[in-house]
Parts: C-alpha cells; structure tokens; sequence
C-alpha cells in the first residue's frame, strides 16, 4: 500500500493498459496515455498537440462548455478520428473528473471498432 501511495497520478495512468485522455476546459488535449495514442494511431506527443475537435468526430454541438460536451458523451459509444482519416468507435468512460470546480475531464475508452464492424456485416 505504501508504494500505491506513493506513486504519481501520471505514472499510473500511463503503466494502465486501458486507452485514457484528459481534455481541459479549453478543448486541448493535457493527457493521454501510450494506449490512448495507439489506439487512434498517434505518437502520444502528435495527440498532445490535438483539439477536442481534432480528436472527436462530434456528434453533438459544442454550443455549451466543452466539459458539459464532454460529460454528455459519458457512457456513449464515440467516434474518434484515426491519423489515417478512419473512425475508431469506443465506448467512453464518465469522467474522473467530477467536482464542479475540476477544469478538465478524463476519460477512459473502450475499443469497440472491431466488434461493432462485425455487428453491422
């Protein structure tokens, strides 16, 4: 338990083997992991040089705050842009991020490219 405790929040997020993003108030990208990064074919600095807009194909308006965006598609399956211009549908997690005062919302995804080609043939 000590060593848990100890260990920053980054180093963990990045040794998970589950695809995670963290998107600030702003729309830019503050964190993703390297599973993240492969997922949508990135290197994991290339996706820290990305825009909510740049990553999400939306499918919702942006109208209200980003953040309320955001939390709209918790739960939901989303549609992120690929590098190589195709779509990757994963299932997005609710952010960790919940106080009201938090300026940044992280999220985990699901992959479900895959499965959800298979379902549709």
């Amino acid at each position: 338990m000590t060593t848990l405790k100890q260990l920053p929040a980054l180093v963990v997020l990045e040794r998970i083997p589950v695809p995670v993003l963290a998107i600030g108030h702003d729309g830019s990208v503050l964190f993703t992991n390297t599973a993240f990064a492969e997922m949508v074919g990135y290197e994991q600095d290339e996706v820290l040089a990305l825009r909510f807009e740049e990553l999400f194909h939306h499918q919702t308006e942006v109208s209200d705050s980003l953040l309320s965006v955001v939390q709209a598609l918790a739960n939901e399956v989303v549609e992120l842009a690929h590098k190589d211009g195709s779509v990757v549908r994963a299932l997005m997690s609710k952010s960790a991020g919940m106080r009201a005062d938090d300026r940044f919302a992280l999220a985990a995804f699901q992959d479900l490219t895959e499965d959800l080609w298979e379902e549709e043939r």
